[in-house]
């Protein structure tokens, strides 16, 4: 990639990493080789995108580029090459080559010996790749093993540690591109993107679920089965509980990890009438709430 990183994402030099992340998202979508097979300008497009987001989210290979210490590819820029020629020049007329005055061997050794040395190009670090995997969303609960297939068909498997949140950037060492000369290869940068869950939201570590229950069960009580991340359990739904109650089952949630234990998982309450009967109707119509007792209070309070 020889474009300044900036252009290719189309962003500007003060943007925040968060836009120049949104940019990369928007840009890589339009552009990455499954959507456009055998089409060799998207997929160069591609991995230009690729290499400017590489170094634009790198805080310290961005700094750097600013100063100009490296260019576009992540490189030291190659100093200004010196020709013997260059060097005779600067001599006083008529000493150029005659070894005379100002001029002498040691001279003519350090010219030629600064030339080759620049000509070598010494071990050098492969680039960092940068790749994006959905997972689902009891894989970053629980932890797993995932297996991305790249572009060009290789593939890596990535190892999701529990409590991986959405967007969180795992690094894979080593599996970037191949370093130069002996160099070191680059590193793999996967963002991870975490699907939703159908019964369960996140709270940080801790997890929250519905869970229906009667009329019956909440008034009268009940031991319920409650699905959980790492299975089902028994949960007692105390008597006389009211919609929206919120009970705990410790250590339910997250899984533990490193020094973390392991989250809540927090079960509410939804009432649910189901089909009534006429028995159901005749108890209500016997039954009157507390004198006093009024369940739309402060409603009036609301303009």
């Amino acid at each position: 990639m020889a474009d300044d990183p900036y252009k290719v994402l189309g962003v500007a030099r003060t943007a925040t990493p968060d836009d120049i992340r949104k940019a990369y998202r928007a840009k890589a979508k339009k552009s990455h080789p499954d959507l456009h097979p055998d089409d060799k300008q998207a997929e160069a497009r591609f991995k230009d995108l690729n290499a400017a987001n590489d170094l634009l989210s790198d805080p310290a290979k961005r700094a750097q580029f600013d100063r100009g210490e490296i260019d576009a590819e992540g490189q030291q820029p190659a100093p200004e090459r010196e020709y013997y020629r260059d060097y005779a020049q600067a001599q006083a007329a008529g000493a150029r080559y005659s070894g005379g005055p100002g001029f002498d061997a040691d001279d003519l050794e350090g010219a030629f010996g600064s030339f080759f040395r620049q000509q070598q190009s010494g071990p050098r670090r492969g680039r960092d790749r940068t790749y994006r995997l959905e997972i689902p969303f009891l894989d970053a609960v629980n932890g797993a093993l995932q297996r991305l297939t790249l572009p060009d068909g290789r593939t890596l498997d990535v190892r999701i540690p529990p409590g991986l949140v959405d967007n969180q950037v795992l690094r894979l060492r080593g599996k970037g591109e191949p370093g130069v000369r002996t160099g070191p290869d680059g590193d793999a940068l996967i963002e991870v993107s975490v699907l939703p869950h159908a019964l369960y939201r996140r709270e940080a570590a801790d997890l929250v679920i519905e869970l229906p229950v009667t009329v019956r069960e909440a008034i009268l009580g009940a031991r319920l089965e409650v699905p959980t991340p790492r299975g089902r359990v028994m949960l007692a739904v105390p008597p006389r509980s009211d919609a929206g109650t919120r009970l705990r089952l410790r250590g339910r949630g997250v899984a533990a990890h490193g020094d973390a234990p392991a989250g809540d998982l927090f079960v509410v309450l939804r009432l649910v009438t189901g089909p009534v009967d006429a028995a159901l109707e005749a108890a209500l119509q016997a039954w009157e709430p507390p004198p006093g007792v009024d369940v739309r209070a402060g409603l009036e309070d609301v303009a």
